[in-house]
C-alpha cells in the first residue's frame, strides 16, 4: 500500500492564509483610521447681532402724484411757442417750470368781442368819478348814495376788466406746474384748432403712487403711515422710502383682496410713471438680533439647524426662529453671540465632524 502525504501540506496553506488575513485587516483599519482623522474644509463667521424687518409684498404700477392734460379753451390758429432753455420750439420730454407759456392761439375775432381796451378806460374813468364824488361828499355837496352810486360802478367796471383778462388769457396756454412734457400731439402751425382739443400732457413725478391690492388676511397688519419699500424689478437694489397713505376697509367679494394706496418720494426721478413696482410694506423691525443667511440652514426632519466650530470640530446646533426675509432669518433661540458658524462647506457635515477652517 502507497502511503498518503496529503496531511502534511494541509499546515503551510493555513498559516499563508492566515497571515494574508491578518494584512488585509490592518489595511482596513488604517485606511478607517485615516478617513476618520480626515478633515472637511468650511468657511465660517462669527455670529453677529443686526437689524431686521418682515415684509408684506405686493406688486404694481407707479405714477404720477401731478399730472394734467391741457386742452384749448377757446378755438384759434395754433402755435407752439419757444423753449427759452433750448432756443428751439418745445418738444417731447422738455421740463418746463410752473407758468410757462407752453402755446398761444390767434383769434382776432375773439379778442375784438373781448374788447379789453375799452373795459380798461371805462375801469379807469370809473376810479376817477369815485375819487371825485369821494371828494365832493366830503364837502356836502352830495348825498351818500351818490357816492354808493360811483362806488357801485367802480367795482362793475373793475369786474368787466378782470373777466376780459381771464377771457384773453385763454388764449393762452401755460404750465399749471413744474414738471415734464410727456405727450406732445402733433399741429402744423397756424392750424386752426377748436375747443377742447388735446394739445400736451405735463407730468410732474418727483413723487409717485400706485393701488395695490393684498390678501384679506393682511388686514389686520396694514396700518396708514407704514414705511413702504418700493423698487423697479430690474432695479432691485435701488429703492424709494414711501408710506402707506390709504386703506380699503372692504374687501373684494371675488377675489377676497383689499385695496391700499401708497406715496413714495422720486426726488432724483429713479423710477418713471407706468413702471412695474414691486412695494415692500414693513409691518415688523426689530434691532439688535441674531441674524443669520436662510440658505446656510438644514432641515432635519423638520428640525432647523446650522453648524457651529469648537476645537476643530463641526457641532450641530437646532434652531428657533424669528422674523424671517427673502434671504435672512432672525435666530430667536440656538445660537450665541461670538458662536463661529459654517457658512460653506456644511452640507456634508455630520455631529461632530472633524473640520478645517480656510480663508
Amino acid at each position: 500500500m502507497r502511503k498518503t502525504t496529503t496531511g502534511l501540506n494541509v499546515t503551510p496553506l493555513y498559516v499563508l492564509l492566515f497571515i494574508f488575513i491578518l494584512v488585509l485587516t490592518g489595511c482596513r483599519q488604517e485606511r478607517m483610521t485615516t478617513e476618520t482623522d480626515s478633515t472637511i474644509p468650511v468657511r465660517a463667521e462669527e455670529v453677529k447681532k443686526s437689524s431686521i424687518q418682515e415684509f408684506v409684498t405686493a406688486t404694481g404700477t407707479v405714477y404720477a402724484v401731478k399730472e394734467t392734460m391741457l386742452k384749448t379753451e377757446q378755438a384759434g390758429k395754433y402755435t407752439l411757442r419757444r423753449n427759452p432753455r433750448t432756443g428751439k420750439s418745445f418738444a417731447m420730454g422738455d421740463s418746463v417750470a410752473a407758468n410757462t407759456l407752453l402755446f398761444s392761439l390767434e383769434n382776432p375775432e375773439y379778442v375784438n368781442q373781448i374788447a379789453i381796451d375799452s373795459k380798461k378806460l371805462s375801469l379807469e374813468s370809473a376810479e376817477r368819478e369815485f375819487t371825485k364824488q369821494q371828494s365832493v361828499y366830503e364837502k356836502g355837496g352830495i348825498t351818500l348814495s351818490e357816492v354808493k352810486d360811483a362806488e357801485r360802478a367802480l367795482i362793475d367796471s373793475r369786474y368787466n376788466y378782470d373777466n376780459a383778462k381771464i377771457s384773453l388769457a385763454k388764449l393762452e396756454i401755460r404750465a399749471p406746474f413744474k414738471g415734464f412734457i410727456v405727450d406732445l400731439p402733433h399741429f402744423t402751425s397756424s392750424q386752426w384748432v377748436e375747443v377742447n382739443t388735446e394739445v400736451a400732457t405735463l407730468m410732474d413725478y418727483s413723487r409717485l403712487y400706485a393701488e395695490l391690492t393684498l390678501p384679506g388676511k393682511e388686514m389686520g397688519r396694514i396700518k396708514r403711515n407704514q414705511n413702504v419699500a418700493v423698487s423697479n424689478y430690474s432695479q432691485d437694489k435701488q429703492k424709494l422710502e414711501g408710506m402707506v397713505t390709504q386703506i380699503s376697509p372692504a374687501l373684494d367679494p371675488t377675489s377676497r383682496m383689499f385695496k391700499i394706496k401708497i406715496e413714495a418720494g422720486n426726488k432724483d426721478l429713479m423710477l418713471k410713471p407706468g413702471m412695474f413696482v414691486r412695494a415692500d410694506i414693513i409691518v415688523q423691525e426689530k434691532a439688535d438680533v441674531i441674524i443669520i443667511p436662510k440658505d446656510i440652514i438644514l432641515d432635519r426632519r423638520g428640525r432647523k439647524t446650522v453648524y457651529i466650530i469648537q476645537r476643530g470640530i463641526a457641532l450641530e446646533r437646532r434652531l428657533e426662529l424669528g422674523i424671517e426675509t427673502s434671504d435672512s432669518v432672525e435666530v430667536a433661540s440656538g445660537l450665541n453671540l461670538g458662536d463661529r458658524l459654517i457658512i460653506e462647506g456644511f452640507e456634508t457635515l455630520r455631529n461632530r465632524s472633524r473640520v478645517k477652517v480656510i480663508e
